[in-house]
């Protein structure tokens, strides 16, 4: 009868007033269990971790709980950095001129691992393959550059307008399609016909992947890796289409042997004397074996002050191969050859 008239709500009015007297918590205790909360919250609020040292969040088997407490240590770090970072600053500028140097942070740049065949500037023996290498006619001023850029068979229009913008950064540069014929046979013709560089441009549904660069008539051949590749409409704020003059040409960060050798390559692709009024740069940057092209203009604001205005294409090599001579899949000679996994990688060594 009792659980009947509870289940309705129907209880007395006398019994409703006893259950609250009985419920109600003493007043005291209240406060006791409030003052207790409080310093809890403030010695955690001091000692800036809420959770025990031994804690591990992969000890908790819900996914949902776990992945919350992940993001609360996370954000609890995030905290404690903050209020380190700010306290250093402070004693900072207390200390004024005899505060310590500031700590170098570590990047994967400076913390790289040193190459045996990193190249000196000075050295006689780099000073001699430089002047008896394929490169020497051209840095003795003996050869003018002139590039033949090919696609793969049957390109597409992403492809082809890519080759087109490639033309207009690089000087004495023709566009040519291959038409089912090999390279084995395009290359003879080159030679005959006085080009000095053979560039293809190969690509895989519909985008340009791979490009292949051989310097005539004697070599050497690599191949790259073509990705994040930005044609001049796809970029934003870029100026307007480059001049036909001469850009400068920035080679940035190329330290080994190999290095060295991909940077004369490319330094090869340009004429000799830069025509500095057109000002235009074509700069080649590498970091962590990734080279990045970019075509800037300057624009000088005043007599102090200098900005750079993208013109485009930009995209970004990975070198996979240098072979002795001409292009030859099947007999050629490889002077280096990326192996995906080798058992010493590492993320701080670099080849070039």
């Amino acid at each position: 009868m009792y659980n009947k008239i509870w289940e309705k709500g129907k209880l007395p009015q006398s019994w409703k007033e006893k259950l609250k007297q009985k419920v109600k918590p003493d007043e005291a205790a209240v406060q006791e269990m409030d003052q207790a909360e409080i310093e809890v919250t403030e010695t955690k609020s001091e000692s800036g971790a809420c959770f025990p040292p031994t804690f591990s969040v992969s000890e908790i088997k819900n996914k949902q709980r776990r992945h919350a407490m992940f993001l609360k240590l996370k954000e609890e770090k995030r905290k404690q950095k903050l209020e380190l970072k700010k306290k250093k600053k402070k004693e900072r500028k207390v200390l004024g001129d005899q505060a310590p140097p500031k700590e170098v942070p570590k990047t994967i740049e400076n913390q790289r691992i040193y190459d045996e065949t990193t190249v000196n500037p000075e050295d006689e023996e780099v000073a001699f393959d430089e002047g008896t290498d394929e490169f020497s006619a051209y840095f003795n001023q003996l050869t003018n550059p002139k590039v033949l850029i090919t696609t793969s068979d049957r390109p597409r229009g992403r492809t082809v307008r890519f080759c087109e913008q490639l033309a207009t950064v690089v000087p004495h540069a023709h566009v040519y399609y291959r038409r089912g014929l090999a390279l084995k046979r395009v290359i003879p013709q080159c030679i005959s016909r006085g080009f000095t560089y053979l560039m293809v441009i190969n690509e895989d549904r519909k985008v340009p992947n791979g490009l292949i660069l051989c310097h005539l008539p004697d070599g050497p051949t690599a191949h790259f890796k073509i990705s994040s590749v930005r044609l001049r409409k796809e970029m934003k704020r870029r100026g307007k289409d480059p001049t036909e003059h001469v850009p400068e040409v920035i080679l940035n960060n190329f330290s080994t042997r190999l290095g060295h050798s991909i940077g004369r390559m490319f330094a090869a692709l340009f004429p000799h004397d830069p025509q500095f009024v057109g000002r235009q740069v074509a700069t080649f940057h590498n970091q962590r074996d990734f080279i990045f092209f970019r075509f800037h203009r300057y624009i000088f604001k005043n007599e102090k002050k200098v900005g750079m205005q993208e013109l485009g294409p930009r995209f970004t090599l990975k070198l996979r191969s240098l072979q002795k001579g001409t292009f030859d899949s099947k007999f050629g000679e490889y002077e280096w050859v990326h192996k995906r996994h080798e058992m010493d990688s590492s993320r701080r060594k670099f080849h070039l």
